[in-house]
């Protein structure tokens, strides 16, 4: 970059090309070349869905417009990378009507922050603070190798990435206040919630390229765009009616999304980056971060979040709800909610995201292939103590069959929620087993929330050949015969699997367990002893998986011939 940060044509973007080579460029080298970029080299999924949601995708919407019908999103795919008309739309909008707004240390319009920006106390906060993975302020781990009193030196192109990710991921609670903002009080802005992003999991389709994956993250918009609607770049075009306050000034609402490109680009912290000048260049080493707008409720347009539908939700909330990621599981594991395709008639239960099941209608019309290589990335941050800290980071790509999401063809969608149904299944079968052989040795069940479970460890095992399972039934097309050997071959993987950990839960487990012990359960007497746990267990994963049982009993049949 150059000494204004130069986000057009300066060399930030780090990408990986078709041909496997590692290249940075500008933002519109990667936009006009994105059919030849496989994928964005950057430090995690959580910055790749803030890079994507707050530049890459809007600038594509409000540059060449929304497809508004499948046709024109299908014809968009066939072509495979943006026409002549369409790159030099984009060009035209990042250099003559917005250039001057790309610049990250620009005097007047510093991209994606306020000018000037200021705290109550006139201090300001090390760089750290947009980084969430090392120690600032609450935000510090049992053992880190740095404190407050060390400095980050980020590149512009860092510093760049990060300040997406903020506006994207920042925690909670209490933020710096800032001069020029009335509701500022005693230093401080308090309320705040995270990040539009922290408040949801987000899902996010990929394809086999930049194009592909920025086509496949493009709603379908029958009516365009909304006329007033405008990233925040271009703020001072919006209607000035409603009382919303700039993004370029230290002052915020709470406010409801004016539309898809203000969803996407919302400002939800007031952020200064403050430039020096080193031996190795411009580097960012202190900040100033503040409150910033507040989204009164995640609008149904949402393209990146699953939904947890409410039948009959209280008075005053509404009957969808972002729904989360569970910190621990393989996303294969949540199969259930990203194929959810139509809303519970009658019931509470998840319902997948606008763009799956864009993806499944784009299917259902032919436009895409059966075989289309779906991939999907899954990603979120875990926050403990009031949000104010982040604990964990979620993050997992998966295969997905294409026709897995066709809501009129159920035939792959449910055997693939079979198949997640019986891993699940098998796990608590050697949960179960692991508390009877505790019980039969004298010792009592593991706590809920406590000591790790043999499901884990086996769900870890077979967690390849689900994968693998997966990537091939991406291209299964109408082969039934397929899906069937398919089947076939995960129940004998799980049976395999299960086996390998109860034999070691049994040989763990001590000689006092054959005779075992007799304890009251719910007023009964019960008796526990390892050889009836292993009883159990056998006829619990002979019923979880009866294609295994029918395979090895016609192997045996065999062995006799």
């Amino acid at each position: 970059m150059d000494a204004h940060g130069d986000l057009v044509q300066g060399s930030w973007l780090s990408a990986v090309a078709m041909d496997a080579t590692v290249r940075a460029g500008g933002l519109l080298q990667a936009l006009t070349g994105a059919h030849t970029i496989r994928r964005l080299d950057v430090p995690t999924l959580t910055m790749q869905a803030a890079l994507l949601r707050q530049l890459l995708l809007p600038v594509t919407l409000d540059a060449v417009g929304a497809p508004r019908s499948r046709q024109e999103w299908g014809q968009r795919f066939d072509r495979g990378c943006f026409s002549a008309q369409e790159s030099e739309k984009i060009g035209d909008y990042l250099t003559h009507r917005y250039g001057d707004r790309f610049r990250l240390f620009d005097d007047k319009r510093p991209f994606a922050q306020v000018t000037g920006l200021l705290a109550l106390s006139g201090e300001t906060k090390p760089s750290m603070l947009l980084v969430p993975t090392i120690a600032s302020g609450n935000n510090v781990p049992l053992f880190s190798t740095r404190s407050e009193a060390d400095h980050l030196e980020l590149s512009p192109a860092q510093a760049l990435l990060w300040l997406l990710h903020a506006q994207c991921w920042d925690t909670a609670a209490i933020k710096t206040g800032a001069v020029g903002d009335p509701q500022a009080k005693a230093g401080k802005t308090t309320g705040n919630p995270t990040g539009p992003l922290g408040q949801l999991g987000v899902i996010m389709p990929v394809g086999r390229n930049l194009y592909e994956t920025l086509l496949l993250n493009t709603p379908i918009l029958p009516d365009g765009l909304e006329e007033t609607d405008r990233p925040q770049w271009a703020w001072d075009e919006r209607p000035a009616t409603l009382g919303w306050k700039s993004p370029s000034g230290p002052e915020w609402s709470a406010r409801p999304a004016g539309g898809l490109l203000d969803l996407l680009t919302f400002q939800s912290r007031r952020i200064r980056l403050i430039p020096e000048d080193t031996e190795a260049g411009v580097r960012v080493r202190q900040v100033v971060v503040c409150a910033g707008d507040r989204l009164t409720q995640t609008p149904q347009t949402e393209p990146y979040t699953a939904w947890n539908h409410t039948a009959k939700p209280k008075a005053g909330q509404p009957p969808h709800r972002p729904r989360r990621h569970m910190s621990g599981r393989a996303a294969w594991q949540g199969m259930a909610a990203l194929l959810s395709l139509a809303l519970p008639a009658h019931s509470d239960g998840p319902y997948t995201s606008l763009l799956l099941r864009q993806i499944g209608d784009l299917r259902g019309d032919e436009v895409l292939p059966a075989d289309y290589p779906l991939g999907v990335e899954v990603c979120a941050l875990e926050y403990g103590n009031q949000s104010a800290v982040v604990e964990n980071a979620i993050a997992d790509t998966l295969p997905l069959p294409v026709v897995s999401l066709v809501a009129a063809d159920t035939w792959l969608r449910s055997a693939l929620l079979e198949c997640v149904e019986q891993a699940e299944r098998t796990g608590r079968a050697l949960d179960s087993l692991h508390a009877h052989l505790r019980r039969a040795a004298g010792g009592d069940p593991l706590p809920r929330d406590k000591g790790e479970r043999p499901s884990a460890r086996f769900l870890h095992t077979v967690d390849t050949s689900m994968r693998r399972l997966l990537t091939g039934l991406r291209t299964i097309g109408e082969d039934y015969d397929l899906l069937e050997r398919a089947q076939d071959a995960w129940e004998l993987t799980l049976y395999q699997s299960a086996l390998r950990e109860a034999d070691l839960l049994l040989a763990a487990t001590p000689a006092r367990a054959v005779v075992g012990r007799t304890e009251k359960v719910n007023g009964n007497e019960v008796v526990f002893r390892s050889g009836k746990a292993a009883a159990v267990f056998h006829k619990q994963l002979n019923e979880t998986l009866p294609r295994a049982l029918d395979l090895r009993a016609a192997q045996r049949e065999e062995s006799l011939v």
